[in-house]
């Protein structure tokens, strides 16, 4: 029943906590994650803990895999090797669970169906190359090899991925596959094949050719409505593909549409620093809660365009939804299970990942606010 009870107080009053110094919330997160890892079986870390079932769940391939350049760069900026030390472990097992093909699975290692998927590929793509450029061990760059590669035959002529969606999803056709486009750009970095490059922006060519006029991508959801609405988690995928993308290629149209995109966002963001959740093609809201990964995500987004852009109206919002989200994250509980982690949505009765804690909703926590102190070194030297 606590579950309950914590989703009926966090439905009816503001249960914000005190925000405390960024390091603060970065440790609990990045000591949760080695925790939720610590959780599983293998090396990987669990998909998420559930308060109303009271059990992990398994291992998550994709978010393992986007989860490892969070902690090594942790590991880097406060001299701490232990969670550089768990990231190559689970870039190990990432490796050990490759498919023969060179994707990646679909879904949680326990998954009855084992299919390899154009976006799971691509994510585990920035955990390869980031394990490979910080070790030098061979089998994270023959990993990233084949899973790059695997990625390009997959890949239409006219730069989509149709083929290997995921079995677990309703969409089929997506849009926030950008992102995966963002992973075949570290690919890029770290091996230097340019055909990374050209599929990464083959694939956003692709998909802004669909973009309507202001800006709305389509089929850009994880539910069966994404003609209808798109959730923030998905939004701000697409958005980081089409940035980066645009980055790498040296494309000003790119970066521009990205621009565009958050700063559509940005129009939405709630006084306490939340965006709902999920919003229309006009732009606007259709649920009340939010989804605290797609506030982290839009975070990194804001520092990134003002960084590169130099729209300094966005560093606020980035800070708004920084701020929205430490308020939230538990430091004091005396369970470890939840200490530290970032919940799917709030109240957490919300309809993403209810009643559960993602890991990959913590990892975009951590990356957010590393961004914000990296932003202020800049801004404080400059």
């Amino acid at each position: 029943m606590q579950y309950l009870i914590q989703a009926t107080k966090e439905k009816f009053t503001t249960p914000r906590q005190s925000v405390h110094p960024i390091e603060d919330h970065l440790q609990a997160a990045a000591d949760w994650l080695l925790y939720a890892q610590s959780a599983t079986p293998d090396d990987g870390i669990a998909h998420s803990y559930d308060i109303r079932e009271k059990k992990w769940l398994a291992s998550y391939p994709e978010t393992t895999g986007y989860a490892i350049p969070t902690l090594y760069d942790y590991a880097k900026y406060y001299n701490l090797p232990q969670y550089a030390e768990a990231a190559t472990r689970m870039a190990v097992w990432e490796s050990e669970i490759q498919l023969a093909d060179g994707g990646v699975r679909a879904g949680m290692i326990d998954a009855e169906i084992v299919a390899p998927t154009i976006f799971n590929t691509g994510q585990v793509l920035f955990g390869w190359a980031k394990a490979w450029l910080e070790t030098g061990d061979e089998r994270f760059k023959t990993s990233l090899i084949k899973g790059s590669d695997w990625l390009v035959a997959a890949q239409d002529k006219d730069g989509a991925w149709r083929r290997f969606s995921s079995p677990f999803t309703s969409s089929k056709l997506n849009s926030y596959n950008t992102r995966s486009a963002f992973g075949l750009v570290r690919a890029y970095q770290a091996i230097g094949k340019t055909e990374y490059l050209d599929a990464a922006i083959a694939n956003v060519d692709w998909t802004l050719s669909r973009a309507q006029t202001n800006d709305w991508l389509p089929d850009n959801c994880l539910s069966e409505n994404f003609d209808l609405t798109a959730l923030t988690h998905t939004i701000a995928y697409s958005i980081r593909g089409i940035l980066e993308v645009g980055v790498a290629a040296e494309r000003s149209d790119f970066i521009e549409k990205a621009h565009k995109m958050a700063k559509h966002v940005a129009l939405c963001q709630r006084e306490d620093g939340a965006l709902n959740a999920y919003y229309s093609p006009d732009w606007k809201t259709t649920v009340a809660w939010s989804c605290i990964t797609g506030n982290s995500q839009m975070a990194i987004n804001w520092f990134r365009l003002a960084q590169l852009t130099g729209d300094k109206e966005l560093i606020l919002h980035a800070k708004k939804a920084n701020r929205f989200n430490m308020s939230i994250q538990n430091l004091s509980s005396d369970d470890l299970r939840i200490r530290g982690a970032i919940k799917g949505s709030h109240p957490i009765g919300g309809g993403y990942m209810t009643y559960r804690y993602p890991n990959w909703a913590t990892k975009f926590f951590m990356d957010g606010l590393m961004l914000e102190q990296l932003f202020e070194k800049i801004e404080n030297v400059g």
